[in-house]
């Protein structure tokens, strides 16, 4: 695919990246910025951000959380001072906590269900009153958001809900022409998920349940995110699109 395909064409398209210091917000960060996107990038952790800002010139960049309202105005009013406008947003941000639900803490869920849910709502809200008219907000929501694995309540609970939430809103911003959609992808090997990967038979378990034999990667999402940023993706709204190497057939 050239990189000047109509279709798929970004270049110079505003869009806002939450979680930009992650894996996963780190790699689309790269990706887009490749491809010409003027990109407004935060995330909560100032020196993962910062990393990825000196790959990306030009960029605006700014430590933030997505569970603060005032940051992330302020955020957006930044990228608008420099860019004029907001094409589009890829949340990024997310907790992966798992425990057993019978002594699971009711601090972590909720903060969970803040940060993943609520937090999403509170971008998609901010930067579609950016847009005004005209928009593209994607979620990275899991496969979770459809398969029950055993120690995932609170996780598997927000990201279904993430999901759900996606549905509505594409609904009711539809007229706007504003569409919002969900990845749902595999495992993927990042910082939140090393930890559990370090361990031989978590990771024999999570690569086992996926047809293809093996994890996903950051990379494998891009082509994805791309189309639903770019013009060939216009008509796609208000769905999880599962990106999993076949995990969800299982």
């Amino acid at each position: 695919m050239a990189e000047n395909d109509p279709l798929f064409e970004i270049r110079d398209r505003a869009v806002v990246i939450a979680g930009a210091g992650g894996g996963l917000g780190s790699e689309t960060a790269r990706v887009l910025h490749r491809r010409g996107a003027q990109l407004i990038l935060f995330d909560i952790d100032e020196t993962r951000l910062r990393a990825v800002e000196a790959d990306c010139p030009g960029v605006v960049a700014q430590v933030g959380d997505i569970t603060d309202e005032a940051q992330l105005r302020a955020i957006i009013a930044e990228g608008m001072g420099k860019f004029g406008r907001i094409d589009g947003a890829v949340n990024a941000a997310g907790l992966l906590p798992m425990e057993p639900s019978l002594n699971a803490s009711l601090a972590t869920f909720r903060e969970c269900i803040e940060v993943n849910l609520t937090g999403a709502f509170q971008m998609s809200q901010v930067v579609a009153q950016a847009m005004g008219e005209n928009g593209r907000i994607i979620h990275l929501a899991s496969v979770s958001s459809l398969v029950a694995n055993a120690q995932y309540a609170a996780y598997a609970s927000s990201k279904a809900a993430l999901s759900q939430m996606v549905r509505v809103l594409a609904r009711e911003w539809a007229p706007k022409n504003i569409t919002v959609n969900a990845i749902g992808p595999a495992m993927i090997e990042t910082p939140m998920t090393e930890g559990y990967l370090a361990k031989p038979e978590f990771r024999e378990q999570a690569i086992a349940v996926i047809p293809m034999g093996r994890l996903a990667e950051p990379g494998d999402l891009m082509g994805t995110i791309i189309l639903l940023l770019a013009e060939g993706g216009a008509f796609i709204t208000g769905q999880t699109i599962y990106v999993d190497g076949g995990r969800t057939l299982v």
